[in-house]
């Protein structure tokens, strides 16, 4: 996030990690969070407003618990920008009842395994999601999310600009999929390819 509060990122579909861990370690890339569970809750009015005007209101669970709201998105220099204001909170069930008291219902919960390195002052997530690999380059400098991606070997063309919560969607509709939750044991036996997804792997 830059010092704007404006996220500016780009994710890639993965097919090999072990390759783009390599290339990580080849560039000195320093693994500043090893793989952690993320459970995430996402907020919205009962006439889902957030969520028709493209604005997040989300409480994670990791190592600690934050608290962060998106602004819609926007393809800034080819990158995903967006408004985004986070902070750490003490407590995840006070923080959820706080939420909850304000009128607020849990639209959906997703949940991942991320692993964190830092290269060139970038950061750089490796995602392990319900429905594939994926990695996000995050860095206040536009140029340097596509000079990290050609560093990377990742094809610059088939960089993602939606969220995971929009390529969720996506897949439902695709594979017919009934269930709200972006969750492992939701997609136990389920087999997702790129075309659900309608996206194409970034690496070879």
């Amino acid at each position: 996030m830059t010092k704007l509060n404006q996220e500016l990122e780009v994710k890639f579909f993965i097919t090999k990690p072990e390759a783009i861990i390599k290339r990580l370690e080849t560039h000195h890339a320093e693994c500043i969070q090893t793989r952690t569970h993320e459970f995430n809750l996402r907020f919205d009015t009962p006439d889902m407003q957030l969520t028709s005007e493209k604005r997040v209101l989300r409480l994670r669970q990791d190592t600690g618990t934050r608290l962060t709201y998106k602004g819609p998105g926007k393809t800034d220099k080819g990158v995903h920008a967006r408004e985004e204001i986070e902070f750490t909170v003490s407590d995840y069930q006070k923080a959820k009842a706080f939420l909850f008291a304000l009128g607020y219902q849990v639209s959906m919960s997703y949940e991942k395994y991320r692993t964190v390195y830092q290269l060139q002052g970038a950061e750089i997530s490796l995602d392990e999601m319900p429905f594939g690999y994926f990695m996000e380059i995050e860095v206040e400098d536009p140029e340097l999310i596509h000079s990290l991606s050609k560093l990377l070997h990742l094809n610059w063309d088939a960089r993602i600009l939606t969220s995971y919560s929009e390529l969720f969607e996506t897949v439902k509709k695709n594979l017919n999929l009934t269930f709200r939750d972006l969750t492992f044991d939701n997609f136990d036996n389920l087999s997702v390819s790129p075309q659900d997804l309608e996206i194409q792997p970034a690496n070879s």
